[in-house]
């Protein structure tokens, strides 16, 4: 008899698991969601937008070839593993839905019902396909400046601008969240609204060379710069900057090579800023005005990549980490887009969504502001 009741009990014992087992591996998947494949967005318009150029353009801000290069790049970084239990989202319906989220600025919540995916998805989507974004495509939009592309891109700034050996416009600007959790007011600028900053420098034809993406809403454009790396390196001598010479502007003196900032930034041997006052000399109104003329390309830099990725025309409603992810991907892809499908006449409309930083420059040296008198005399000879 006590044979046959351990028998029994082994049975009951195996029953019970393998109820619960059925129960583990029973998912619920909401009508609308299992329809994925039949009405979601990406399986019933992206044929359709493949065979219109125009339209192909207009949906995901780039062309079909530059989308299929841009997938080549991070298919393997995004590609799921098929499992028992559900088929993986296919790489190009992932990248499909995170363009369409930086594009337009969409909701997650929205999206959902477009695409036929959950909100947690989407988030996950996004969030893996941004971080391959920037880790396979920033050495091909980013690479590593040398001496002879410096000269290039000074050599475009005064054919375009009139002002000689600038290697770059610098400036930062406030991208909008959701006030991070148990942030106090790190993230609380002066414009009393939380952000994080973005800080920037761009060549003549308004692509990043460098960003830096993250630092405190509170912070100033002097600030953040200082504490970057790109400070860092034009500090230690290792951007590979190239000597003053007279090169082709027509100075009868060697000149070193700046980049041209405003007033938020302070005067240094590297970074030129516009006088300040009213009250100037003509020679002084003619210089700012011609490092005006440089400077503004990073603002227009700014304006097309926010009209570009619309995601910017609203507060960033995600965790810290993945809006850095997002704001990095969209600056890589303003420089892939650009340098593959060119200019269109719709990037460059004034829009709102990013806004300046906060002045707060630091004390003069006696050599940066002798430095900039002189390239004002040569300018106004």
């Amino acid at each position: 008899m006590a044979g046959n009741e351990e028998l029994l009990l082994v049975a009951l014992l195996a029953k019970k698991k393998s109820k619960r087992r059925s129960v583990e591996r029973k998912v619920h998947v909401h009508p609308i969601l299992s329809s994925r494949m039949n009405t979601g967005a990406h399986h019933t318009l992206f044929n359709d937008l493949c065979a219109d150029e125009k339209k192909f353009f207009n949906y995901f801000r780039m062309s079909k070839p530059s989308f299929e290069e841009l997938l080549s790049y991070v298919r393997r970084d995004i590609t799921g593993t098929t499992t028992n239990m559900r088929e993986c989202i296919a790489p190009d319906e992932k990248l499909d839905v995170t363009l369409r989220y930086l594009a337009t600025g969409d909701t997650m919540t929205d999206l959902q019902y477009q695409y036929r995916l959950g909100v947690s998805t989407i988030a996950k989507i996004i969030r893996e396909v941004c971080k391959a974004i920037w880790e396979r495509v920033k050495t091909v939009c980013f690479p590593d400046v040398t001496e002879r592309l410096w000269l290039e891109i000074a050599a475009q700034f005064y054919q375009k601008t009139d002002f000689p050996h600038c290697l770059g416009a610098l400036d930062g600007k406030h991208i909008r969240v959701i006030k991070p959790e148990n942030s106090g007011s790190l993230y609380y600028n002066y414009k009393n609204y939380f952000s994080i900053l973005l800080l920037a420098v761009c060549d003549a034809s308004h692509k990043f060379i460098f960003i830096d993406v993250g630092a405190y809403g509170k912070s100033s454009d002097s600030t953040v710069f200082k504490e970057s790396k790109f400070f860092r390196k034009l500090e230690n001598q290792t951007l590979n900057v190239p000597a003053p010479q007279e090169s082709y502007s027509g100075f009868g003196t060697p000149m070193p090579f700046v980049f041209v900032a405003d007033e938020a930034f302070g005067l240094s041997q590297h970074i030129v800023r516009p006088y300040a006052g009213k009250f100037l000399s003509q020679k002084k109104r003619i210089f700012n005005y011609r490092l005006s003329r440089a400077r503004r390309l990073i603002e227009c830099s700014f304006g097309i990549l926010a009209n570009k990725w619309r995601i910017f025309h609203r507060p960033l409603n995600v965790s810290l980490s993945l809006a850095e992810d997002i704001i990095k991907a969209c600056c890589v892809l303003h420089n892939f887009v650009r340098d593959r499908d060119g200019v269109r006449i719709e990037d460059t409309l004034t829009v709102e969504g990013l806004f300046d930083m906060e002045p707060a420059a630091g004390p003069t040296s006696r050599l940066a502001s002798h430095l900039r008198n002189k390239i004002c005399g040569l300018l106004c000879q």
